[in-house]
């Protein structure tokens, strides 16, 4: 009889112990309509108890109330079955590649779930209601949902804390009846196609630590009351439609620690209160409307401010001295306003600054702004384009015995119309990776130490007065002629500050020599097809004259060739069909003779690439070549077919056009407000 009583308490611990069966059949389901691709590993889901299966938690009643299978390259669509999953308290299936709508059971069954996440995947379709009552995080961000934001959230589910709709495409205003999360903490919907005002109500959630609903369309001002939702850390609500002043009172908020407001239409001067933000690191408001005196401004309690970037507005006066006071400053950005005067000698002091940008103001004495700045040791990205104007360009006299800038990568002087040479403190900047001495009024020849810069990457020296040869020892650059994982400047971006299209692009412009409406002569060296990766080589509008090296057919990454305007002769190298990845070809205006090639991109290329050639011929000039030697103008071919007369016309179609990703531009719109090119 004993014997009985131990095997029935034996049994009945292992039946404990095993999953419920209708959750484990409900798993089961769930797992033949997924599926995993490599790299993946399958899951490991054999075991008769499904307790123990990967990603899976019972409680002690052996009901499953955890699944967790983040990052399992699992595609597929959610079964509708896993609602009877009614003990489940968190799901986690994110970064997956799962897909299709949402089964409506799982709102109306799981009655215990606190957790939900679903972010980057690939649902879509809308979100209906009712919520989970017991809610408390809910995250379907980077999806493809669409329809409103669900509007119920807050009525069933009071409890919940954060809710995370950001990246995908919601629409419309979002309802009234977010106040009703009167716990809520964190509320996200950015990247979607919300429009109206902010919700009123929003104002009214006392628990609210960040508002982040960026890019959407969102008009109108924000409401003063914001002011008094004292626990908030984060308002981001930067590219809507945003008009206004920014809230007067937004110094209240002594917790506030990222105010990211930039690209909206926003008024008036910068309220005083805001200097009252104590814990601030994150200022952003480029991109409105705002002005007034920057001066009057008091930055010297703002000693945790890492960023701040009040750039493309309409501020006057001089830089604050006061900013000199935030010691903890990484990146300013002060460019496109009217600001007037020199650099604070104050700057110096500044040890952690790493980004400066003041390019198109109305300063004055570059030579004692770069005095004062290569001082600042941690300093790698410094903006000074069409800053200053007509000023003798810094020489070796002026900076003498330079020893600083030695963290410096990129460095524009663009734009200033400064007089003198090339200097050659310049090279000394052993990582310098960008020298932009664009537009302006240098005189001498291109310093072939210029090719000796380890690090140097991009070469824009166009439109100024140089002569001379274009030195060969320019094809010994070493970023240019090999890989090298230092050589890109993606590690130069900071998030917090560089954080849109515009200033992606400026972090990702393409390698690339720029020497461009000069006086330069000579041959152009065939050491150039050293630098195998270079994208764009601008040589238009000089005095360059012999024939075109065939040695440019080993750039293999050229994406933009332009060698307009020269005194080239010969033939066009039928080796240049190489370029598969040549999307602008352009030779117009020499003395080039013989047939133009046919074949890959180079029938991408119309007749504007190849006018002012008068001995040139082929089909893209609709003029015959009397022999293949080419040496005559030949006479005039008929019109080529329209895409209406032939379908097939061959030649018209794009083939391989190249992925090229827009040549870099730093004065582009919305952050720069000209079209000059490549820090101009």
């Amino acid at each position: 009889m004993p014997i009985l009583i131990f095997l029935f308490l034996l049994l009945s611990c292992v039946q404990a112990r095993s999953c419920n069966k209708l959750d484990r059949d409900s798993l089961l389901s769930f797992y033949k309509h997924i599926s995993s691709s490599p790299p993946a590993i399958p899951l490991n889901w054999s075991s008769t108890n499904c307790c123990k299966w990967e990603g899976v938690n019972c409680n002690p009643e052996s009901r499953v109330t955890h699944l967790s299978l983040p990052g399992k390259h699992l595609s597929g669509t959610i079964d509708p079955f896993l609602g009877n999953l009614t003990f489940l308290s968190y799901l986690n299936l994110s970064y997956n590649q799962l897909s299709g709508t949402l089964p409506s059971t799982l709102f109306h069954t799981l009655n215990h779930l606190e957790s939900l996440d679903l972010s980057s995947n690939r649902f879509n379709g809308s979100i209906e209601s009712p919520f989970f009552p017991s809610l408390i995080s809910f995250n379907v961000s980077n999806n493809s949902f669409t329809g409103s934001l669900p509007s119920s959230i807050c009525i069933t589910s009071r409890f919940v804390k954060m809710l995370d709709f950001s990246t995908n495409k919601f629409s419309g205003n979002v309802s009234k009846g977010i106040g009703r999360c009167s716990k809520l903490e964190i509320f996200r919907a950015g990247f979607n196609s919300l429009s109206g005002l902010l919700p009123y109500d929003l104002y009214t959630v006392k628990t609210l630590r960040e508002i982040s609903l960026p890019n959407n369309q969102f008009s109108g001002p924000v409401n003063n009351s914001i002011a008094l939702l004292s626990n908030l850390s984060i308002i981001d609500l930067h590219q809507n439609e945003l008009t206004g002043e920014v809230p007067k009172d937004i110094g209240l908020l002594s917790n506030l620690k990222q105010l990211i407001l930039h690209t909206n239409s926003l008024n008036g001067s910068v309220p005083p209160s805001l200097m009252n933000c104590t814990s601030l690191k994150t200022l952003l408001l480029r991109n409105n409307h705002l002005g007034g005196e920057i001066a009057s401004l008091d930055f010297s309690k703002l000693q945790k401010l890492e960023a701040i970037d009040f750039g493309n507005n309409s501020f006057v006066g001089t830089i604050p001295v006061s900013l000199c006071l935030c010691r903890s400053l990484i990146a300013v950005r002060l460019a496109y306003n009217q600001l007037t005067g020199e650099i604070p000698a104050c700057m110096a002091g500044i040890k952690s600054l790493s980004h400066l940008s003041m390019s198109d103001n109305f300063l004055s004495n570059v030579v004692g702004a770069l005095r004062i700045l290569m001082r600042c040791d941690n300093l790698s990205v410094l903006f000074l384009s069409r800053c200053y104007k007509d000023e003798p360009m810094p020489n070796d006299d002026h900076l003498l015995h330079l020893n600083g800038f030695q963290n410096l990568q990129i460095l524009t002087l663009g734009g200033c119309l400064l007089r003198g040479e090339v200097p050659s403190w310049i090279g000394k900047l052993k990582k310098l990776k960008v020298l932009n001495l664009s537009y302006n009024q240098i005189t001498g020849t291109i310093p072939k130490w210029l090719g000796s810069m380890p690090k140097l990457l991009v070469l824009n020296i166009t439109r100024n007065h140089l002569t001379g040869d274009l030195p060969r020892e320019i094809g010994d650059l070493k970023a240019l002629a090999s890989d090298d994982t230092d050589s890109d400047l993606s590690n130069l971006a900071l998030p917090f500050l560089f954080d849109s299209l515009q200033y992606n692009r400026l972090f990702n412009l393409p390698r690339g020599i720029k020497v461009g409406n000069n006086s330069l002569s000579g041959n152009i060296p065939a050491e150039l097809g050293n630098l195998r990766l270079l994208r764009e080589l601008d040589l238009n509008d000089n005095d360059f004259n012999g024939s075109i090296p065939i040695e440019l057919s080993q750039l293999v990454n050229l994406e933009k060739l332009d060698m307009s305007g020269n005194h080239l002769s010969g033939e066009i190298p039928e080796s240049l069909k190489k370029l598969h990845f040549l999307s602008y070809f352009n030779v117009k205006n020499n003395d080039l003779e013989g047939e133009i090639p046919k074949g890959d991109q180079f029938d991408t290329f119309t007749n504007t690439s190849f006018e002012g050639n008068p001995k040139l011929c082929g089909t893209v000039l609709q003029r015959n070549c009397h022999s293949t030697t080419g040496g005559g103008q030949g006479e005039k071919l008929p019109p080529a077919p329209t895409a209406e007369e032939s379908e097939t016309s061959w030649y018209t179609i794009p083939f391989g056009l190249g992925y090229s990703v827009g040549f870099f531009v730093v004065s582009v719109s919305l952050a720069f407000r000209s079209s000059r090119k490549w820090f101009n």
